[in-house]
């Protein structure tokens, strides 16, 4: 996985099931709550994103 949480300027590479994160070219660790909210905000836009290019790729034309 790879996500770019432009609030923090990092990339979101890896999720642990016990809610640890890895950044690129950082160590595991467990998100503060201020970082646990810019994930799920960016989280959410990529989400959105997806789902117009869906919608643009799946429309009839």
């Amino acid at each position: 996985m790879k996500l770019y949480v432009e609030t923090m300027d990092a990339t979101l590479v890896e999720v642990a099931a016990d809610g640890r994160v890895r950044f690129d070219h950082e160590d595991w660790s467990a998100p503060t709550l201020q970082e646990r909210r810019a994930i799920i905000h960016a989280a959410n836009e990529e989400m959105l994103a997806f789902g117009e290019l869906l919608e643009i790729l799946q429309a009839e034309r």
